[in-house]
């Protein structure tokens, strides 16, 4: 029998290619990251318009981390269910029907329900959006490009966020609400200070995203649940999230994603406040200086998918431990063009840290699972973490904290906590020879 092209690595078992090899992409690949990156784009701008929402309805400023608290919640609540449901059917349609979901949570804000409420009906449809969105990359590609995937995957989230961003700045502007589409929308009796011409353009944008979503190929694979009981679901998940986290390749890297995604769904109501306390931006600007933590993720997360095999995934800890320590330094700076510079570089070490370690969750999770429930087990932990730290910056902004106090407050958790997985880490391959 002929020896593989490519020795596996004995930690993981992956192939290992040859570096100035790239991998190629699967077919449909780039029709999905057209799809998902429109469908992000809306959501990153959605929460700018709603935090326009709160303001003017009068809301106090610790209402603005519980938009994403709503938006997150059915990620915690759902995953024992909507990783089975993208396992059962053709992940593109059901990512096209769960559009159609956050269409109607637009509707409703449009027409007066609470900011937070409608971003909760948003949250039904991104739930289950996710597990079909990660669990087609991994049906698609090879182990072997599954790293490079998913770098292009976070670039398209990213530049979604970092568009996303501007967009929706740029809806909130006084130039956007004094627009011809705007000028219409009143013409037709629609109340423009509550945002409708605003909601109405990513109605289109997400729109735009069913449409391509329904036309990505099919990968063919199914796994249906064996029971359909909610209650045996709900076991079901419970083992499965169990199974993860005791493998060791798979608790390293969701203990790690989970505390990268809490510290930076936090991070995004932080740098809007501290944009507006410390450098006096008003929030449609704010909303751009956010924005060059996506353009570093971008960078970050290019070089990692470029060098980084997957059997190497570990060495992204490194990574979280420097983003951990920029972030005192951050909380420091007052100048603008100084900030935007030290934000880049913030996002520039956590793209490198997350995409690594992200495929390799990806490639265990499906191992030890199935694409579909790997994500959802995947969701759970990780939004469960920016539940809870959304829920402690609501209360620190509630009390009073000082903005540099939160910062630096999050770069030290995050450094210690990335300082003990390295730990963790260190001690396992030590007694474990037979996974060096």
């Amino acid at each position: 029998m002929p020896a593989p092209a490519h020795p596996p690595h004995a930690a993981c078992g992956i192939a290992a290619p040859c570096p100035s090899a790239a991998p190629p992409l699967p077919p449909g690949f780039r029709r999905l990251m057209a799809a998902q990156f429109t469908s992000a784009l809306a959501d990153n701008a959605l929460l700018i318009v709603a935090l326009a929402a709160l303001v003017q309805q009068g809301y106090a400023a610790w209402w603005a981390p519980l938009l994403k608290v709503g938006l997150m919640a059915a990620y915690v609540l759902l995953a024992p269910w909507v990783g089975p449901l993208a396992d059962a059917f053709a992940k593109g349609r059901v990512m096209a029907a769960m559009n159609v979901v956050k269409m109607l949570g637009l509707a409703l804000l449009a027409v007066g329900l609470h900011p937070v409420a409608a971003l909760a009906v948003v949250g039904l449809g991104a739930a289950a959006y996710a597990p079909a969105k990660y669990g087609l990359v991994t049906e698609l590609a090879t182990p072997a490009a599954l790293v490079r995937a998913n770098g292009w995957i976070e670039i398209s989230v990213v530049s979604a966020a970092l568009l996303g961003a501007g967009l929706g700045g740029a809806l909130v502007s006084p130039w956007w609400l004094g627009s011809a589409w705007a000028t219409a929308c009143a013409a037709l009796g629609l109340p423009v200070n509550t945002l409708t011409a605003s909601l109405a353009a990513l109605l289109l944008i997400y729109g735009t995203s069913s449409v391509l979503n329904a036309g990505i190929p099919d990968s063919g694979q199914r796994q249906p649940s064996a029971a359909l009981h909610p209650a045996a679901l709900l076991r079901e998940f419970r083992a499965a999230n169990l199974r993860l986290w005791r493998d060791a390749e798979g608790s390293l890297s969701l203990a790690a994603t989970t505390l990268f995604w809490g510290v930076g769904a936090t991070l995004q109501f932080a740098v809007l406040r501290w944009a507006g306390e410390v450098l006096h931006l008003p929030l449609s600007q704010a909303a751009y200086l956010q924005a060059t933590v996506a353009v570093g993720v971008i960078a970050g997360a290019a070089a990692a998918g470029r060098w980084l095999a997957l059997h190497q995934a570990r060495h992204g800890l490194w990574a979280g431990v420097a983003l951990g320590l920029l972030m005192p330094v951050v909380a420091q700076i007052d100048q603008l063009t100084t900030a935007a510079l030290t934000l880049a570089l913030v996002g520039a070490v956590g793209g490198a840290m997350v995409v690594p370690l992200n495929a390799l969750l990806q490639h265990r999770g499906a191992v030890l699972l199935s694409a579909g429930r790997s994500i959802a087990v995947q969701g759970f932990n990780e939004n469960l973490s920016v539940l809870a730290m959304l829920a402690a910056y609501a209360v620190c902004e509630a009390a009073g904290v000082p903005i540099g106090v939160t910062l630096s407050g999050l770069g030290v958790l995050v450094a210690g906590a990335i300082a003990g997985l390295m730990g963790v880490e260190a001690r396992r391959r030590k007694y474990s020879p037979r996974d060096l």
